[in-house]
């Protein structure tokens, strides 16, 4: 019990008391805000104390890692021997898959007028889409 008084533990003691109490008056400054009117602040108003609340239970868990560590018990608990498979591992045979070419789409003319479009633009690569002349009906 002694280890929890050395000067790095004092430190770590006055820290979490230090970022509990200030996360706590952060959420009553949040209220204080809330109750004036403004209405985030009622989100942040519960969301500090959860903040303080995380700080203390992660120094609660150091203290208590450290309270194991002086006892000298294990600090996690032992993984169980693995057990072997009941039966042989086997892999299955690929399967194979026909592939057939994909079929060429329908004549799409939207299709057709974008990548007309985009042939321009790359034809003309100084020019801005407003410029862009658009089909004509030759083209169609």
């Amino acid at each position: 019990m002694r280890g929890l008084w050395t000067p790095a533990w004092l430190a770590r003691h006055l820290l979490a008391i230090v970022l509990t109490a200030g996360c706590l008056g952060l959420g009553w400054w949040q209220f204080s805000r809330a109750a004036d009117g403004n209405s985030i602040s009622w989100g942040y108003m519960f969301q500090w104390p959860v903040f303080g609340g995380f700080v203390v239970f992660i120094w609660w868990r150091e203290v208590q890692l450290a309270r194991r560590r002086a006892a000298g018990l294990p600090l996690e608990k032992v993984a169980e021997t693995p057990r072997e498979p009941q039966g042989p591992v086997t892999f299955g045979r690929p399967v194979r898959v026909d592939t057939r070419p994909v079929a060429a789409a329908a004549d799409d003319p939207e299709l057709d007028a974008y990548n007309d479009y985009l042939a321009w633009l790359a034809a003309n690569p100084g020019a801005r889409p407003a410029d862009y002349p658009g089909r004509t009906q030759a083209e169609k």
